[in-house]
């Protein structure tokens, strides 16, 4: 119990303290103009969190974390049954668990089914940080799955999978961010992570930038899987956000009811 209540603090504590420095930072040096209410949209995408907490809460009894340490008892997973020096492990841990989120990101997008749940997130007019915590709850609940399926798989270290589940928080708030940075930092810093710039054109209105672009921490593995676009053909300033389908405000609950759409 006790470290249950570990984690949730350390993760509560850095979701929180990321989400401030963004939003001021956001609203200290925008990178591009809003069209949509932020009180409407910071409503409908911080409404769609906690409900996406909430169900994972009730439908898990265990969480990575947790289900790693059972998966150590267990002796379960790769990494339990080699021997491999502490710090590897943990390297090793977050750069695969990195690979898997891209990879499940990818597939999210080309997979009819889940490409009408990930529809939710790219609805979204502007981008800014709090696009970084809209999913659709069933999305998180597979995307839950998908994380506990590699833990038991791999056996990754209890702190490893911590570490990587608060940088997935922060990168996914840092990268959506509508913040500007120099473009010369920006040329350094997405040689290694996906800066906002970056990860702005994979919400752009046109299908192949929006098919491109899919990490979310590490910008290896577009490069390495071809599916990097430097910029947005339109130019940052100029690029619609969003979905051609869907050029409306979505309500909370026209939110939570479009991936069963006609459309």
């Amino acid at each position: 119990m006790n470290t249950l209540f570990n984690e949730n603090t350390i993760r509560l504590t850095s979701f929180f303290g990321v989400l401030m420095v963004m939003a001021a930072w956001e609203r200290l040096s925008p990178r591009k103009k809003r069209v949509d209410s932020i009180h409407r949209r910071w409503m409908g995408n911080i409404g769609l969190a906690a409900l996406d907490t909430l169900a994972v809460k009730i439908l898990f009894p265990l969480l990575p974390v947790s289900f790693s340490v059972l998966a150590a008892s267990k002796g379960w997973g790769l990494f339990n049954l080699l021997q491999m020096p502490v710090y590897l492990e943990w390297m090793a841990s977050i750069i695969i668990l990195d690979f898997i989120i891209y990879g499940q990101h990818v597939m999210f997008h080309f997979v009819p089914a889940l490409w009408r749940l990930h529809r939710v997130h790219h609805s979204d007019l502007d981008i800014d940080a709090s696009t970084g915590i809209r999913f659709h709850p069933a999305e998180i609940i597979i995307s839950m799955l998908i994380k506990l399926a590699a833990v038991g798989l791999f056996g990754f270290p209890a702190g490893a999978v911590l570490l990587f589940e608060i940088l997935l928080n922060a990168t996914s708030l840092f990268n959506h961010a509508n913040i500007l940075i120099p473009t010369q930092v920006d040329q350094i810093l997405r040689r290694f992570i996906v800066t906002p710039d970056m990860h702005r054109v994979h919400h752009s209105i046109i299908i192949k930038e929006s098919d491109m672009n899919f990490g979310f921490n590490l910008s290896w593995w577009d490069r390495v899987c071809g599916t990097y676009q430097a910029q947005p053909v339109e130019g940052h300033d100029r690029m619609t956000i969003g979905l051609s389908e869907i050029r409306q405000p979505l309500s909370f609950v026209r939110l939570l009811l479009l991936p069963f759409a006609k459309k």
